[in-house]
Formats: C-alpha cells, structure tokens, sequence
C-alpha cells in the first residue's frame, strides 16, 4: 500500500475517564481526543498563524466509527489534514488509529471538522486571508 501522508501526526493519550461501561473509548470522548490533537497542530504553525488558530470555531462535526478504541490503545494516533477550505472556513480531515496499529489498518475513526474563522471582537464570520489560504493549501493530503 502506499505510504499515508499527513500534515500533522498527534499521539494523544487516553484517560481512565475517557473509557465506557463496556471497555472502550466513549464515542463522545473521541470528539475530545480529536480536539486535543487539533489544538496541538495549531499551536504547531507559531506566531505568523495566530489570528487563524485563535479565530477559528467548529461549525460541523462528522465521525465515522469503524472500530473499537480501547485503553490498551493509548496513545492514539491521530493523522490529520487539511481537506479542503473557502471563503471564511476550511476543514480538517482526521484518521484514527492505535498506538499500534499500522497505516495499513483501517483507521478506527474517520471524521472531520468543518471550522469557520471570526472576526472575534465584531463577533462576525470573517474571510480567510491570502496568507492563511495558502497555509491551508501546504497543509493538504497528498493524492
């Protein structure tokens, strides 16, 4: 198989709490495990991209779940990219694996955050700027 390419690869741990009656990861819990490693790619980009990590909000969430997390799995391995972007938002695409797990397995969640930018102190959507756009388009996913 070809060799996955990502923007940004967080290894996120998982937390006692983060588990469920049954053994594994609470699906809700995935939304946070997934903002963690969002946040830590962000603060990645430095000081030149702060107005976009600190302007943008999550406007829609989608996750796949197409196989079970369990404790044992920690870290989390979350690849991350940008899939695509528009006027005044873009969107993060996310593959979920075990810490064990290869790129070759099937990730056990696929989702996405569609995030839009503000202007915060007009508390109003605000355009991307050529900077940022160009930003976004160096951190898609290889074809």
């Amino acid at each position: 198989m070809a060799e996955i390419s990502y923007a940004f690869v967080a290894h996120v741990p998982v937390r006692w709490s983060d588990m469920d009656a049954f053994g594994h990861i609470n699906h809700a819990r995935v939304v946070t495990l997934m903002e963690e490693a969002r946040i830590a790619w962000l603060l990645s980009a430095g000081d030149e991209y702060a107005p976009l990590i600190k302007s943008a909000m999550i406007v829609h969430v989608d996750i796949r779940y197409q196989a079970q997390l369990r404790h044992e799995d920690s870290p989390v391995r979350v690849g991350m990219w940008i899939k695509g972007h528009r006027s005044v938002d873009f969107t993060i695409g996310y593959e979920i694996r075990g810490a064990t797990a290869s790129d070759d397995d099937r990730a056990a969640c696929v989702a996405f955050t569609q995030m839009a930018v503000v202007d915060v102190e007009n508390h109003r959507l605000r355009r991307l700027t050529d900077t940022e756009k160009g930003y976004l388009k160096e951190w898609g996913r290889a074809a």
